[in-house]
């Protein structure tokens, strides 16, 4: 992999390889960002044909102790914001053998056996698929050149579609801090047919984790596990072809997947300044992508406060994953220590989410789109957040998703739109103005998503 440096007032390159490295995220940082969730039993199969010699099993791991001090503060907490909504969260979060998990699709790679296997195993598509997405789904997707050419058909629902990017695109922006793109040997690709861009994720009702996918020298992998309520800024932030685009705290780098997985951006700036993480982040984009986004996709090590100061204007669109109190790695720390420690730098995190808010506000162009997101129930981390920014940034007016994600979605995931509501609200119970800060993904028995909050906000032109 080649790093990229600016040293004084030179650029310096240095080929280095990347190792694998157990991420140590600094205090801010969450584990487990993009909700993979704990592994469970997967027993050999004996059955012929069974996919990988594995079957799914329901999510079982060695029972799990949550962290007495960090449960009674989410007790205090949320208890208040949430009201009656909160004590079947709590049944949800205190057992993780009724998580569900969801599995998705890489485009890049052939995907047949691996549709063919979830859907035997009761698996079904979150979002809506079109004829030529069943391509996708049970055929072979391609690299091939013609990919990235301009086309009207779409794979999207309808407000979702990619459209084509004005023909006054502004110029690749160069960064101010460093950055590497992808190194990657070669991989074996399909070489079928080209179907447009389609997200695809695959879900059970049940608590079913599918095998997770083996490393095979040279060839990409072709699916990752997630929770399914991590798609949804994805979906929010609308990424269409030729866009440029900013995921400000990328890593490990689900959400950087869905977003190639929905749309041919003409550049995919994935930053991360923790080097372990950058790492992480590195590792799973290699695993992922193929050898030509090499030039389209980069990753950066940027300061993400800074962004709007040395990259102003220069995205189309931008991703706010923002560090936060994880609320179901923070409930099972490692001891009463660690939970101790996150909870009193917990205080400090709204500040940082705001800074990292901010810069991402700057460094979108007017008329562009932020999406800020935590995996946090936290209204101080998700409401109070965003309504302090807009409060500093009159030129950002936020956006109700409450009928663009909520409603189309609610079958899958529980959904609240306002702290202190003691159930769902309804579209009468809830003001505009609150409802246009954002939705919150609430895990529920049978729904057990989250959490997961998503606010958009678009820059006046």
């Amino acid at each position: 992999m080649y790093l990229v440096q600016q040293v004084g007032g030179s650029w310096r390159g240095t080929w280095f390889k990347t190792k694998k490295l157990t991420p140590a995220p600094p205090w801010w940082s969450r584990p487990g960002h993009c909700h993979t969730g704990p592994h469970v039993v997967v027993q050999k199969s004996r059955q012929k044909g069974a996919h990988n010699n594995k079957q799914v099993t329901k999510g079982r791991k060695k029972e799990r102790s949550s962290c007495q001090a960090v449960l009674d503060r989410f007790d205090q907490q949320y208890g208040e914001e949430l009201g009656d909504l909160w004590a079947s969260a709590r049944a949800v979060l205190l057992q993780p053998p009724s998580w569900q998990y969801g599995v998705m699709l890489n485009r890049f790679s052939a995907v047949t056996d691996i549709t063919q296997a979830l859907q035997s195993q009761g698996f079904f598509t979150l979002l809506p698929q079109t004829n030529d997405s069943a391509l996708l789904c049970n055929g072979s997707s391609t690299v091939s050149e013609s990919k990235y050419q301009r086309g009207k058909d779409t794979l999207l629902p309808p407000h979702y579609i990619s459209m084509c990017p004005p023909d006054d695109c502004r110029a690749r922006p160069q960064p101010d801090s460093s950055f590497h793109a992808l190194g990657q040997d070669p991989r074996s690709e399909p070489s079928l047919g080209s179907p447009r861009p389609s997200l695809q994720c695959y879900i059970h009702p049940c608590p079913l984790r599918f095998p997770s996918p083996a490393h095979r020298p040279g060839q990409l992998k072709q699916y990752y596990l997630l929770n399914a309520a991590s798609l949804l800024p994805v979906l929010a932030l609308q990424v269409r072809d030729g866009e440029k685009v900013l995921d400000l705290c990328s890593a490990p780098g689900g959400k950087a997947l869905a977003i190639m997985q929905s749309a041919i951006p003409a550049l995919l700036c994935c930053n991360e300044l923790d080097p372990h993480r950058r790492n992480w982040l590195a590792k799973t984009l290699e695993s992922f992508l193929p050898h030509p986004l090499n030039s389209s996709v980069i990753v950066s090590a940027q300061d993400g406060r800074s962004f709007g100061q040395t990259q102003a204007g220069l995205y189309d669109k931008v991703l706010v994953d923002a560090p936060c109190s994880n609320d179901r790695s923070w409930l099972y720390s490692c001891n009463s220590q660690q939970g101790e420690q996150r909870l009193q730098g917990r205080a400090r995190l709204p500040a940082l989410q705001a800074q990292l808010l901010r810069s991402a506000l700057s460094a979108v162009r007017p008329g562009g789109t932020v999406v800020y997101s935590t995996c946090t129930l936290s209204s101080f981390e998700n409401y109070a957040v965003v309504e302090t920014v807009l409060k500093d940034f009159p030129e950002a007016e936020p956006d109700d998703l409450w009928e663009e994600i909520a409603v189309p979605l609610s079958n899958h995931f529980a959904f609240s739109s306002h702290p202190g509501h003691g159930q769902t609200p309804h579209k009468s119970t809830v003001s505009s103005y609150h409802r246009r800060l954002g939705v919150l993904v609430v895990p529920q028995p049978g729904k057990t998503w989250g959490p997961m909050f998503l606010s958009r906000i678009r820059r006046r032109k």
